[in-house]
C-alpha cells in the first residue's frame, strides 16, 4: 500500500473502545482528521487527553464511559447506542501490570487475573455485545500485538502480556470461525512497540510512527471480508 497519509476514510462512523489516552486517543484524533464521526470511550469522566480533544472538536467526538471488565457496563453501553450504526468498531483497551523482564509465574495472582480479564475476556465480551451495531459490511478490529505471536517469540520478555495477546488472538480466531461467510472485515492489529504509558519509555516507536499507517491499513481493509492478523503497515503477522 502507499506510504502516503490518507486525508479521508471509508469508515465514517467509528466506535473506539479504550480511547482516553495513548493509542486509543490517537486513533480518535486520526479518524476525526479524516472526517469521521467518532464515539470514544473512557473508564471515567476525566480529565484525559480524550476529554481535552473532545472539547476542542465537540461536533465530531462523543465520549461514553465504560469499564470493559464490568459486564453490565458493556450491556448498558449497548443500550445507550441502540439504533446507531458504525462502519468500524475498534476495541483498543488493554493493560500491562508486569515489568518487561518479570518471570510470568512470579506475577501476583490478582494482577494476572486483571490482565486476562481486561485484555482477553473484556475485549471479547465487548465484541460479542456490540457486534450488531456494526454494519454487515463493516469492520470489527481489536488491538493485538506482535508479541501475541507464538512463533515470533524468540526473545522472551513481557511474558504475561504476551500470553494475554496470544489468548486474545485465539478467542478472536474462534469468533471468526463462528462468523465465517459474513461480509465483515475482522482484524487483529499489531501497532508495534509504541512509547505510551503501557509501552513504556524504552519502546521503539512514537505514536506518530504507529497510528497513521495503522489507520491506513484498517481503511484499506474496508469491505474485505474475513480474518487477518496485520501489523501497522498491512503485513501479515505470523501466528
Amino acid at each position: 500500500m502507499s506510504g502516503a497519509t490518507r486525508t479521508s476514510t471509508p469508515n465514517r462512523r467509528v466506535l473506539v473502545i479504550g480511547a482516553s489516552r495513548g493509542l486509543g486517543e490517537a486513533i480518535v484524533e486520526t479518524y476525526v482528521a479524516r472526517g469521521a464521526q467518532v464515539v470514544g470511550t473512557a473508564q471515567d469522566d476525566g480529565p484525559s487527553p480524550l476529554h481535552d480533544f473532545a472539547r476542542r472538536n465537540g461536533g465530531a467526538v462523543e465520549i461514553e464511559k465504560i469499564d470493559i471488565t464490568v459486564r453490565d457496563q458493556i450491556s448498558a453501553l449497548r443500550e445507550r447506542l441502540d439504533g446507531r450504526a458504525f462502519d468500524l468498531l475498534f476495541v483498543v483497551a488493554g493493560i500491562s501490570l508486569a515489568a518487561q523482564d518479570a518471570v510470568g509465574a512470579d506475577i501476583d495472582t490478582g494482577d494476572f487475573e486483571r490482565m486476562m480479564d481486561t485484555n482477553v475476556l473484556g475485549v471479547m465480551r465487548t465484541v460479542e455485545t456490540l457486534q450488531d451495531l456494526v454494519d454487515a459490511s463493516g469492520t470489527i478490529a481489536v488491538m493485538s500485538s506482535g508479541q501475541g505471536s507464538v512463533s515470533g517469540n524468540i526473545d522472551g520478555g513481557f511474558e504475561v502480556y504476551r500470553a494475554t495477546k496470544s489468548a486474545l488472538n485465539q478467542m478472536f480466531r474462534s469468533y471468526a470461525a463462528r462468523h465465517a461467510g459474513e461480509q465483515r472485515a475482522l482484524l487483529l492489529m499489531a501497532p508495534g512497540w509504541v512509547k505510551t504509558g503501557l509501552g513504556g519509555p524504552n519502546a521503539t516507536l512514537e505514536i506518530s510512527d504507529s497510528i497513521p499507517p495503522l489507520v491506513d491499513t484498517i481503511d484499506a481493509q474496508h469491505g474485505v471480508p474475513g480474518l487477518q492478523y496485520l501489523d501497522r503497515h498491512g503485513e501479515s503477522v505470523a501466528w
